[in-house]
């Protein structure tokens, strides 16, 4: 079983940043994909950024690539995205989320955290 909880969300001015955090517990990830995405209001869950624990390879969705940034810490076991240049079309519950292969689709990751909001005002 794998336990995620994220922190670091809130209110923020448009072109300024903030840094999510997830912290991973329950077991080794070394064969894990760790991933965070977005659910703006009245909207499907939408893939963001996701990292392979092992090599940390990087993957971005367009809507984000340059501006936000996914990192580990394997000996702290967590995974961090620092956003900056935030617009308000990046307002959402941003969850982290775990799998066991790789993948940008939500139905692909096996464990969620509870999320934590966004909300980036004009």
């Amino acid at each position: 079983q794998v336990q995620l909880v994220e922190s670091g969300g809130g209110l923020v001015q448009a072109g300024g940043s903030l840094r999510l955090s997830c912290a991973a517990s329950g077991r080794s990830f070394s064969s894990y994909t760790l991933g965070w995405f977005r659910q703006p209001p009245g909207k499907e869950r939408e893939f963001v950024a996701a990292t392979k624990w092992t090599t940390g390879s990087t993957y971005y969705a367009d809507s984000v690539k340059g501006r936000f940034t996914i990192s580990r810490d394997n000996a702290e076991k967590k995974v961090y995205l620092q956003m900056n240049s935030l617009k308000p079309e990046d307002t959402a519950a941003y969850y982290c989320a775990a799998t066991r292969s790789f993948g940008t689709s939500a139905g692909q990751y096996d464990y969620w955290g509870q999320g934590t909001q966004v909300t980036v005002s004009s």
